[in-house]
């Protein structure tokens, strides 16, 4: 028969009062006693009727006490470890038909709905991470709470011998809280480069599981759990080829902030403007802020004489201001 394991609430342990020491001491000294006896003291045992007479209450040892509290609750604690070794048991094979079916299907993409079911399913691929973990995070900056979020995860993994690589947009080398984090992770082992895009956001761990936002639905509260080989391997080799373009962050004692990127960036900004893009638009892609684009936009406004935007996308075009000098 099947059934759901029944789950007793936690008992409620009552305090012991300034009278019930008092009457426990006085237990003690003068030896069973009577009259008025605080509830603490006998729902915490520490006094127990007296076998020649029951309205005489005698004082009994602390420690005997607690063993006589514990012993229901320890034995309630082991019936519920068995039961969920007995769940995990049961259902382990069904997890093996549940992915056996995913391959044979070729459906082993999950669309994960809310943040804690996100959240969850990131945990458990953490946990299950063995060789390598590697973090594609545009947007720039990444916000301080986020950071000392993952921190204390990343080292975790990092301890336990798995292999690290994130790639961030280059405004994180302006950014203090980002360049500490970096500092941290980076000393117990990890490798961090940045790049002027970064594609979208992408986890993969152990190359056997990847997460990715949902384009289609909202960014912050769906993902993509992909757990096909074919498609975790393309997403790791577009992953790969773009570390090969990044440059590496280094952080030492004689250089507190690694070097900027500001010709790249510039450049960047330049070649999307003529392409035919707004200030917003290279903004979000580039992870700066749309006066950073106006101020680069400007400058190189100034520097070819330009009188108009469409003006100087023409000359732009025609220049080498916007080509790479390093292909």
């Amino acid at each position: 028969m099947c059934r759901n394991p029944d789950i007793s609430p936690q008992p409620n342990v009552v305090a012991l009062c300034e009278n019930g020491l008092r009457r426990y001491r006085e237990a003690l000294t003068t030896g069973p006693i009577t009259g008025d006896i605080p509830d603490c003291l006998v729902e915490l045992g520490l006094l127990r009727p007296s076998a020649e007479d029951p309205t005489l209450l005698g004082a009994v040892p602390p420690d005997i006490a607690s063993n006589e509290l514990r012993r229901p609750i320890e034995r309630a604690v082991l019936v519920q470890q068995h039961t969920i070794a007995a769940i995990q048991e049961a259902l382990t094979a069904a997890e093996d038909v549940y992915r056996e079916e995913h391959r044979v299907s070729g459906t082993a993409v999950r669309l994960l709905r809310g943040t804690d079911v996100i959240r969850a399913a990131l945990q458990q691929a953490r946990d299950d991470c063995r060789e390598e973990l590697v973090t594609a995070k545009p947007g720039g900056a990444r916000p301080s709470d986020t950071l000392a979020g993952v921190l204390a995860d990343n080292l975790k993994l990092l301890a336990r011998g798995v292999r690290q690589r994130t790639l961030y947009q280059h405004t994180v080398r302006t950014h203090g809280p980002t360049l500490a984090y970096i500092e941290k992770v980076t000393v117990a082992g990890a490798q961090i480069r940045t790049l002027n895009e970064v594609f979208d956001r992408l986890i993969i761990y152990d190359r056997r599981i990847a997460f990715i936002p949902d384009p289609l639905l909202d960014l912050d509260t769906t993902a993509l759990a992909i757990e096909h080989p074919a498609i975790v391997a393309y997403l790791a080799t577009v992953f790969d080829q773009a570390w090969q373009r990044a440059e590496p962050v280094s952080i030492s004692q004689e250089l507190s902030r690694p070097p900027l990127m500001t010709d790249e960036t510039r450049r960047a900004v330049l070649r999307l403007m003529v392409e035919g893009h707004t200030d917003a638009a290279i903004s979000k892609r580039l992870g700066i802020s749309t006066r950073t684009v106006s101020t680069h936009i400007r400058k190189a406004s100034e520097s070819l004489n330009s009188r108009s935007r469409a003006q100087l996308a023409y000359l732009l075009a025609k220049s080498s201001l916007i080509e790479d000098p390093h292909p």
